[in-house]
């Protein structure tokens, strides 16, 4: 069964809140809200977040502990983390933490196509960029600054991930915008440009 089990952040989340106790998926949603685990997971629509739980479900990694009623809410089915889930859940923790796995994320796709726009537009956006990168790591700094006495570091390793690689990304982006600038770094106009099969002869020629 583990073998077959899809993994993603947020099966894995599941899992590991279970681990705890059981929850219903209010009660998920909110501990990964409360813990900041929305920093590295995301639950911004609920339904993902339950579709997740029937997967889990239905491939015996988590199970019904029980249906509850309460003032506040209508009824709601809490689940509780099966031995094969635990079995799965350090399956995956293990292949997440060893394995680097290419994730496809967005910037890297429109860095491969800056040519498309001019170098000063591509400055002007890239300075945006920074900017906000700058705020992220104040709010990341901010963060760690203020985490609460005796929480043990490992609480918030992601933390400290997260602020390395804005801090990584900042000094990359600037460095390449202060390129652009000073036009160390730059290219043709489009109207300038070759036509793609001019570009290093065509398959014929080769």
């Amino acid at each position: 069964m583990t073998s077959s089990a899809r993994s993603s952040p947020l099966a894995l989340t599941v899992l590991a809140l279970l681990h705890a106790g059981p929850l219903h998926p209010y009660g998920v949603q909110r501990l990964i809200r409360q813990w900041g685990k929305d920093q590295v997971v995301n639950v911004n629509q609920r339904a993902s977040l339950y579709r997740t739980i029937d997967r889990l479900l239905a491939e015996g990694l988590i199970a019904v502990h029980g249906t509850g009623r309460d003032q506040a809410y209508p009824e709601r089915t809490a689940y509780e983390i099966t031995d094969a889930g635990r079995r799965t859940g350090r399956d995956w923790l293990e292949q997440m933490l060893s394995v680097p796995k290419q994730e496809f994320p967005q910037f890297p796709a429109a860095l491969s196509y800056l040519q498309m726009i001019s170098p000063e537009e591509a400055t002007r956006f890239l300075q945006r960029r920074a900017d906000r990168l700058e705020v992220i790591r104040e709010e990341l700094r901010s963060q760690l600054s203020h985490r609460p006495d005796g929480l043990s570091r490992v609480s918030y390793l992601e933390t400290e991930y997260l602020l390395a690689v804005v801090e990584a990304e900042d000094r990359w982006v600037r460095s390449v915008t202060d390129d652009l600038r000073t036009g160390r770094l730059t290219w043709p106009d489009e109207q300038d440009r070759p036509e793609a099969g001019d570009r290093g002869g065509s398959a014929a020629g080769v």
